[in-house]
């Protein structure tokens, strides 16, 4: 068996495709430009790296771009009234503050400090609440892209076994709040659990996000189970550094049914969905519509 490869990168141009034609549509028919504000504080590689293709992919679709570079030695103070002003603006629909922050900065008072409903994150532990009670929320950008990879491909998730490898605030919980939304049976698995690979072997789905690479292998994997790689771990191969993800691939992608690669699967859909995010927020904001499929 030769696993289906789940091309995240052509699944998040058809989501920034969606997410454009909504948007021309709301400048069109009711004068409205979605806003997205991003927040950089420092001078992180990675992170400037990110906030670039932020705003790039923001600028394409046709949404405004609000971007906000600072200082390493910002304080707290002059961070949150930042913030207060962002939410403020009518302007800007979504905040996104980049994270991780310099270490003399509160990350949990900074992101609970933005409006909930323009936190496209999905971080604020309203939303946090909200989705895991069931409700209308502001879902974190990876498990949204994760669950839109799923639904995509399986269409209905109803009655699934679906494993979570990793327990973080930011994709295992959220991870499992969603498929429980899709009447999945959900088991969150992690360092700790017993029989780890057993526990996984019984699963219709693995989501693996757990930050170890290519720690998950083949003979982990059901036979035409569908894996999403989450992981994204930078090793040294024959003198090269070179991306892997959670998973074996090699050896998974021969039991699985079908799999995300690293890079290229999971990845690309984080902007993606912080682009349909910002959108949603419009919406709400606005009394209109919401766009169908791009939300969870």
């Amino acid at each position: 068996m030769t696993a289906t490869v789940i091309d995240g990168k052509a699944f998040a141009a058809t989501v920034r495709a969606k997410v454009a034609t909504h948007v021309e549509r709301l400048k069109a028919e009711h004068g409205v430009t979605p806003g997205l504000a991003v927040v950089l504080v420092g001078e992180d590689p990675a992170s400037q790296v990110y906030v670039r293709a932020k705003g790039k992919q923001t600028v394409e679709v046709g949404m405004a771009s609000f971007e906000h570079k600072l200082s390493p030695e910002t304080s707290e103070k002059d961070l949150l009234a930042l913030i207060d002003r962002l939410n403020a603006d009518p302007k800007v629909h979504g905040i996104l503050v980049q994270l991780p922050l310099p270490s003399h900065l509160n990350s949990d008072l900074v992101i609970n400090r933005i409006d909930p409903a323009k936190d496209v994150d999905g971080f604020h532990i309203s939303n946090v609440g909200l989705l895991g009670t069931g409700q209308k929320a502001m879902v974190p950008c990876t498990p949204l892209g994760c669950l839109m990879m799923l639904r995509d491909h399986h269409g209905s998730l109803s009655g699934m076994n679906a494993v979570v490898i990793g327990r973080s605030n930011i994709v295992g919980k959220p991870m499992a709040s969603l498929l429980l939304g899709d009447s999945c049976t959900v088991t969150i698995a992690h360092s700790r659990t017993r029989d780890l690979p057993g526990t996984v072997r019984r699963a219709d789905i693995v989501v693996a996000a757990v930050g170890r690479p290519e720690m998950v292998t083949g003979d982990w994997i059901k036979p035409g189970a569908t894996v999403i790689d989450v992981g994204i771990n930078r090793i040294e191969r024959d003198g090269k550094t070179v991306l892997v993800g959670d998973v074996d691939y090699a050896s998974a992608s021969a039991v699985a049914g079908a799999i995300t690669p690293v890079p290229g699967g999971v990845g690309p859909m984080t902007i993606a969905c912080l682009l349909a995010n910002t959108l949603t927020a419009c919406c709400r904001a606005n009394g209109l519509a919401e766009p169908e499929g791009l939300t969870a």
